[in-house]
């Protein structure tokens, strides 16, 4: 299968590189050489410790390489069976180079959009043949994340969806079939992991130390939302969050944060700019958090009542089915445990309760109660 890959950034490498151990033909585009050839090298030294560590040998990490392709023009890719887009974040941008794509593939070709949030339907809209265009959501990094969101637009073509579970799961990945609303699964359900983080930091209720600690002391969650926003880049991050409040109206469940805009615009975006919520740079040393039982419990309590909720909610609103939500939260952000099942170990009773306070404390929507939830608290 010839596979064409647009963008050749963190995911456009990932996934050409699952592609080519995949045994297929990969077609590599990007307007930015300088930017390919820096993942093409990233790939060579990601290639060589597989071979260090036996996962392959010599021989097939030399054929995984050869079967990339690096486009310098669009027109490379005429004989692709399968494109999948990987750029910014951005659906005009995006719009303009699926409409020329759609003059240079066959009429067979599968066109995919790896968005985290854009509307797979208003990407579709604007294209000839909207039948063949389906999102495909891949998690960074993408040869080792098993997730993949699978996303049909109204326009697309009713077995695609299938087909594209199929092919993925050839590729040793989970593929989950999502309903087009803006976050699908994971970006949608995991929002308040980060929004009632950052809001318990700005009311001065804990540290960015303590929420990390709490959430990975009493949750075991394998990074705390501020850890992990620094990992994903603290600018990407909050411009997903924008998109999903946007898309949902402007619902006070998904407000952005007043915190995390100014971090934005301070250039603190974590990992790659070196600082973010915490310090990156050399011999810099992560504060202790000054621990509280109490104040750890709380923390606790009000980010995993918010993201059941938001899970009932993603159920009661058929986006996807119980066993999707469970395994894109596990296999998506590496969650303990799927959020319904954490419902049911805990008790929907004791969810509905913390909401219920926080809602008569702060008298805000966004604490407002799923009403599937409701009922849920009986079962």
């Amino acid at each position: 299968m010839n596979i064409g890959i647009i963008g050749s950034g963190t995911m456009g490498i990932g996934i050409a590189q699952v592609a080519a151990m995949n045994n297929c033909k990969v077609f590599l585009y990007d307007q930015n050489e300088e930017q390919t050839e820096k993942s093409l090298k990233g790939l060579q030294k990601v290639l060589a410790r597989l071979v260090e560590k036996n996962k392959i040998d010599f021989e097939e990490s030399e054929n995984i390489y050869n079967r990339i392709k690096f486009c310098t023009e669009l027109k490379d890719f005429k004989d692709c069976d399968f494109v999948i887009e990987a750029i910014i974040e951005n659906k005009e941008i995006k719009t303009k180079v699926f409409q020329s794509l759609e003059e240079i593939v066959s009429e067979k070709c599968i066109i995919s959009s790896n968005t985290s949030s854009i509307s797979i339907t208003s990407l579709s809209s604007e294209l000839k043949n909207p039948k063949r265009f389906i999102g495909i959501h891949f998690f960074n990094p993408a040869p080792l994340m098993p997730l993949v969101e699978v996303i049909p637009g109204l326009l697309t073509e009713k077995n695609l969806a299938e087909e594209i579970v199929t092919l993925m799961e050839s590729w040793g990945k989970i593929p989950v079939i999502a309903k087009d609303v803006p976050g699908f699964i994971v970006n949608r359900i995991a929002r308040p992991f980060y929004g009632e983080a950052l809001r318990m930091v700005e009311e001065n209720i804990a540290t960015p130390e303590q929420v990390d600690d709490a959430m990975r002391t009493l949750g075991n969650f394998k990074m705390g939302p501020f850890e992990l926003m620094d990992l994903i880049g603290i600018d990407v991050n909050f411009s997903v969050t924008k998109t999903v409040y946007a898309d949902y109206f402007f619902d006070p469940k998904y407000k952005p944060s007043l915190l995390q805009q100014r971090m934005s615009e301070a250039k603190l975006h974590g990992r790659k700019t070196g600082k973010g919520f915490y310090d990156y740079s050399e011999n810099a040393q992560k504060p202790a958090p000054e621990k509280d039982e109490e104040l750890y419990q709380e923390i606790f309590m009000r980010i995993l009542s918010m993201l059941i909720n938001e899970a009932v909610e993603a159920k009661r609103l058929g986006i996807a089915n119980d066993e999707a939500i469970e395994l894109a939260m596990q296999k998506g952000v590496n969650y303990p445990k799927g959020l319904l099942q954490w419902g049911f170990d805990i008790g929907f009773e004791r969810v509905s309760e913390t909401l219920q306070n926080l809602y008569n404390e702060c008298q805000e929507e966004r604490y407002r109660q799923s009403p599937l939830l409701r009922k849920m608290r009986n079962v």
